[in-house]
């Protein structure tokens, strides 16, 4: 049967349709969220995608880029127009305290970052684009592994993502604690930051704490100074107008069970975010210099790795033009948000197409990343109108 003509207008959500699926939709945020995966570990939720998706009847492609789903939904009307909406499913290594009774069941592993409300948000609209196919063209639901460091957008890539399932743009969408709810903000250009990571070993020789620290070379004593000495990188070196950050994560020596015994290593690791190339350089330069002079002063040696890892993340101008009007159509927008000194390696996607990632209040909650953060199940029906409002408006038919 050929599709009735569509009308000019832009379709507007249906507000009942969209009540009928919350309870539905809330439930699985929450079985996502009790049930959290480490990147490129992601098996149990892709399945749960995959499973749903299939149920309603849309169609399904699994294991793109090791745990990578996408789903592909035409509109009742023809267009060549394609769109590729995008969530990204793993979890963090981070023990939950919040004590919700749908808090994780898995030790250690935690939905910290709101991931599992990004699927939940993208599973809605496939859904009800699925009840509502009134666009022209059409979409693919891109549900990414891997972005907390691990690289999940480039490993869907190199496996053909683009080539495999064409777009013209691609958009993205996190939470943001602290903003009210629903509360839409981007930028055009630059809005989040390169982020590397980097390791510095210091090795000595060790020995006895008490009796033998004068015959040991201690390679606490450079960790300290290099700790100290680090955040004069930004401080004194990187000018004033620019934004750099250098934190460190992670600090192991020795054993907590032997401490008279001076250990052989220290292990330092962190990130460096920045914005501009030079600056880029600049932290990576100044950080091995700094490690190898204090290492050197305490007799000692550093072994110093600086990997390179997501790029800066940049708002296509036109595309985000679209995304503020989409937006627009659900709730108040910010379209000229302080650029952000977190990542996203949804950043190699927009390197291939243009695009715009959006940020949405999360109302007040606490922090991401922190062991106490819960996504808000009532930011589902605003994410879910917005992805509806970006198809109907961008695969409009003529």
């Amino acid at each position: 049967m050929t599709p009735s003509v569509p009308t000019t207008e832009t379709p507007r959500v249906n507000k009942a349709t969209l009540d009928t699926l919350l309870p539905e939709l809330t439930a699985l945020r929450r079985q996502i969220h009790q049930h959290p995966e480490i990147g490129f570990e992601e098996w149990q939720t892709a399945r749960l995608i995959a499973s749903t998706l299939t149920q309603w009847g849309i169609e399904v492609t699994t294991d793109i880029g090791g745990t990578g789903v996408v789903a592909t939904l035409k509109g009742r009307y023809p267009g060549s127009g394609c769109l590729g909406l995008r969530a990204d499913m793993d979890a963090l290594y981070i023990h939950e305290q919040t004590g919700l009774p749908y808090a994780s069941a898995h030790t250690g592993k935690m939905h910290a970052c709101g991931h599992d409300g990004h699927v939940t948000m993208l599973l809605g609209a496939a859904r009800y684009l699925s009840l509502h196919p009134d666009f022209a063209g059409t979409v693919h639901f891109i549900f990414q592994p891997a972005e907390e460091g691990l690289g999940g957008a480039p490993a869907m890539l190199n496996d053909g993502l683009l080539e495999r399932f064409p777009c013209d743009a691609l958009y993205g969408l996190h939470n943001k604690p602290g903003v009210p709810l629903g509360t839409f903000a981007l930028r055009a250009g630059p809005m989040l930051c390169a982020s590397d990571t980097w390791q510095v070993v210091f090795r000595g020789t060790g020995g006895h704490g008490g009796s033998g620290a004068h015959l040991s070379i201690d390679p606490t004593l450079p960790a300290a100074q290099f700790i100290s000495a680090l955040q004069t990188i930004v401080s004194r070196n990187v000018p004033a107008m620019e934004s750099a950050v250098l934190s460190i994560g992670h600090i192991q020596a020795g054993d907590a069970n032997a401490p008279n015994v001076i250990p052989d290593s220290v292990r330092i690791k962190g990130t460096g975010r920045s914005y501009s190339p030079a600056i880029r350089e600049l932290l990576a330069s100044r950080l091995e210099t700094l490690a190898q002079h204090c290492a050197e002063g305490y007799g000692a040696r550093a072994e110093v790795t600086y990997d390179y890892q997501y790029p800066v993340l940049v708002n296509d101008a036109d595309a985000t033009d679209r995304a503020i009007r989409a937006a627009h159509t659900v709730a108040s927008v910010n379209p000229n948000m302080t650029p952000l000194l977190g990542a996203e390696d949804f950043a190699y996607m927009l390197e291939q197409r243009p695009g715009a990632f959006m940020m949405v209040g999360n109302g007040d909650t606490a922090a991401l990343h922190t062991p106490h953060y819960d996504f808000n199940d009532d930011l589902i029906p605003v994410g879910v109108q917005y992805w509806a409002a970006l198809v109907y408006q961008e695969l409009k038919s003529a």
